[in-house]
């Protein structure tokens, strides 16, 4: 008779009394070697036979530990959100969130791989990703919203955050596909159709935006002052004049 699937979640089962002594093969290690591979190579480069390869043991061994690629996506995943420091406990709730996304932004820069995550671990939760949340909703709580608000204004803070961050990151992997090192070679490129396209009259608003912007190679103006923008709002909502 087959034995029977542990439906426990990974965290819950990671927590559990070893039944043995500890293996060298250990959760904390299988994380920092698929991140480093997912960091140089790409999460295309990470699978079971990879990790295996680079810690020197059995194709199998990890399966002591991860049931498969999901879970190492969240041990990936918890393990590099740790590297995230959360706001002190005195910061209001603008500069809470606003700091949450900066370090968000520099963390997805680290790892660009955090742009590219399959749905089931975009929607993972673990511990340290769920502790960025809580201290989102902790630092929210001071303005006495309901739950639902509450959590619409930290998931839009978040949206915006991954939103933007990705887009910078898929700019920065194009470019490093095409041997690029500076963004003008990108827009060289596409100059082309954007000629074309501004010269058709349809688009003056875009036009205006090539030739007088001042701030098309700056990402971290745009990224913070869209951010600010986003914060402008909920507070304009929370707090109407």
């Amino acid at each position: 008779m087959a034995a029977q699937k542990d439906e426990a979640s990974l965290w819950e089962r990671l927590e559990r009394p070893a039944p043995a002594p500890r293996q060298t093969l250990s959760p904390q290690r299988i994380a920092t070697v698929a991140v480093a591979v997912a960091d140089a190579e790409g999460l295309d480069a990470v699978t079971m036979r990879r990790l295996a390869t680079e810690l020197s043991v059995a194709p199998m061994a990890a399966y002591r530990h991860l049931s498969g690629k999901d879970d190492l996506l969240e041990l990936m995943l918890d393990h590099v959100y740790r590297e995230l420091e959360l706001p002190g406990e005195s910061a209001g709730w603008r500069e809470t969130l606003r700091e949450i996304a900066v370090r968000t932004r520099e963390l997805m820069h680290r790892h660009p791989w955090l742009a590219q995550l399959p749905p089931s671990a975009v929607l993972a939760l673990t511990p340290s990703r769920t502790a960025v949340a809580e201290r989102s909703l902790r630092a929210l709580s001071e303005l006495g919203l309901d739950a639902d608000t509450a959590m619409a204004v930290a998931t839009t803070v978040s949206s915006y955050t991954h939103g933007a961050v990705s887009s910078e990151i898929a700019m920065r992997l194009l470019m490093a596909g095409q041997g690029w090192s500076d963004e003008q070679q990108v827009y060289k490129s596409r100059a082309p159709q954007l000629t074309y396209l501004l010269d058709s009259g349809r688009f003056p608003m875009l036009k205006r935006y090539i030739y007088e912007g001042v701030h098309k190679n700056d990402p971290v103006w745009q990224f913070e002052t869209g951010l600010d923008y986003v914060l402008d709002g909920i507070a304009s909502r929370l707090f109407p004049q």
